[in-house]
């Protein structure tokens, strides 16, 4: 059984070196994330190219992720690097303070006093430490500590409830969003977007920088799941990114909103990664915990795309052993993965002649119990609507675009192969992609499949034939021609 659920693994000083990320490629990553928060363009200009050079090495397709920094809504450094926040104490965020004490400390969004007033609530370092606001005077934020601990440098601030202004494409943003296209990444994630606006403005960016890369956005405010709808409407698919959004809504509102946010995106044909301590305890373990085992499988058995591993992978000790162990769990939540085909074509409405046929594929699939789906695809959506419903079967999608390959890496049990087109006929198409297939051990001879092609086979949208074959039977195969 393949494993139809993709890993996204986060580079870092852990995984920068091209042995490494050899090595997490053959242990099952499918996309691997460049976080623009960290490093310079120089610096993911660089791993991009290890990540090519190590996919070629090992001969799997992957695609390149960019997750865009967003507005910097932290604390400002600390003289000694941190300080101890008792319970009770006054403490003032002052937005013209340069270096922090025990008793202020700068902030690095200078319009937070703006945007709270007496009586809101502060939660720093992913609620970690609670602030209750008693007055706002200019610049400066005066608070009283309800939960201590430690705070050291440039730790996050979330208002409890949202409400805060920062602009979810910052200026960095922008010129990152350049130095991503100029790398040719699959896709874009950004950041805290509040509305379809964030979205499409990405969007734009990215095609006037000459870009081809789909947009992400990471839904991680309480705006976010209010506009919901439209900010998926507006993007290529979603992150569920639990952190900053459990901070603003509440941790225990979050394993509902997962489970609604992947099933509306699934219902609109985007895409979707669970993100967010996945896997946390093994940054310095190389075992799980069972919470963990269990926090993956139930995102798996929600439908997601893509589970995604951040630090774990970035800085942890056991980058490789993290990646196997996700494997396996994905391997055995789908075992068990429940497929309720017929449900879920009631009551949904086919506009484009290329979705129908993608949806009679899997409809025609499951109940004719076949090995595998074929689908010869030029921008790989006849393989995302097929990837939308489950059927339990693979879906190998065939391409001779090798931006649509690896863009198809994120796709739920879609399996991207780059195939050689020569346009000459559909027949020697199809035979083309039976012996490619076979060469590549997929099917055998005898084996029933059903394949998907288009009469204008050089032509975007074109798909509007569905084949079902026996391999070895076709006219071609037996020197017909």
């Amino acid at each position: 059984m393949l494993r139809h659920t993709k890993i996204v693994a986060t580079l870092g000083p852990a995984s920068s070196e091209q042995k490494v990320i050899e090595e997490m490629i053959r242990s099952g990553v499918d996309i691997v994330r460049l976080n623009f928060s960290h490093g310079n363009p120089e610096d993911h200009i660089a791993r991009a190219n290890l990540v090519r050079e190590a996919a070629k090495n090992v001969g799997r397709p992957i695609g390149i992720l960019a997750d865009l920094q967003g507005p910097k809504i932290r604390v400002g450094k600390f003289m000694e690097g941190k300080i101890m926040l008792q319970k009770g104490a006054l403490f003032i965020l002052d937005a013209n303070c340069n270096m922090g004490d025990t008793q202020r400390v700068g902030l690095d969004y200078k319009d937070l006093p703006k945007d709270v007033s007496a009586g809101n609530v502060l939660l720093l370092d992913d609620g970690r430490i609670v602030l209750d606001v008693s007055r706002v005077l200019g610049g400066e934020i005066f608070t009283v500590v309800r939960h201590g601990g430690e705070l050291s440098n440039n730790k996050g601030i979330n208002r409890q409830g949202g409400g805060l202004s920062a602009p979810a494409l910052t200026g960095k943003d922008m010129e990152d969003i350049r130095t991503a296209a100029s790398m040719y990444v699959d896709y874009i994630a950004v950041s805290f977007p509040k509305n379809a606006v964030d979205m499409y403005m990405a969007k734009q960016l990215i095609a006037a920088a000459g870009g081809h890369a789909q947009t992400i956005a990471k839904i991680e405010r309480v705006e976010a799941v209010e506009m919901l709808e439209e900010i998926i409407n507006a993007s290529d698919g979603i992150m569920v990114a639990r952190g900053d959004l459990a901070v603003e809504v509440g941790d225990a509102t979050v394993p509902a909103l997962q489970k609604r946010m992947i099933r509306m995106a699934r219902d609109k044909n985007k895409l979707t990664i669970t993100a967010t301590q996945m896997m946390e305890s093994m940054i310095n373990s190389p075992v799980p915990t069972r919470a963990e085992v269990s926090d993956v499988a139930n995102a798996v058995l929600d439908g997601t795309d893509a589970v995604m591993l951040s630090a774990e992978t970035a800085t942890g000790k056991y980058p490789v052993e993290t990646i196997e162990s996700m494997a396996r769990i994905c391997h055995e939540a789908e075992k068990s993965s429940e497929i309720k085909l017929d449900n879920e074509f009631l009551n949904r409405i086919f506009k484009h002649i290329d979705q129908s046929i993608a949806m009679a594929s899997i409809w025609t699939a499951h109940h004719l119990g076949v090995k595998a789906i074929v689908t010869l695809t030029e921008t790989g959506s006849t393989a995302l609507w097929m990837s939308r419903l489950n059927c339990g079967v693979p879906i190998y999608a065939l391409t001779p675009i090798l931006n649509t390959q690896t863009k198809m890496c994120l796709y739920r049990a879609v399996f991207p192969l780059l195939m050689e087109q020569i346009y000459s006929n559909k027949d020697t198409l199809l035979h083309d992609a039976e012996q490619l297939l076979l060469k590549e051990g997929l099917v055998k001879e005898g084996d029933l499949i059903v394949m998907t092609v288009g009469e204008r086979m050089s032509m975007a949208g074109g798909t509007n034939t569905m084949k079902i074959v026996r391999i070895g039977e076709s006219s071609l195969s037996h020197n017909e021609m």
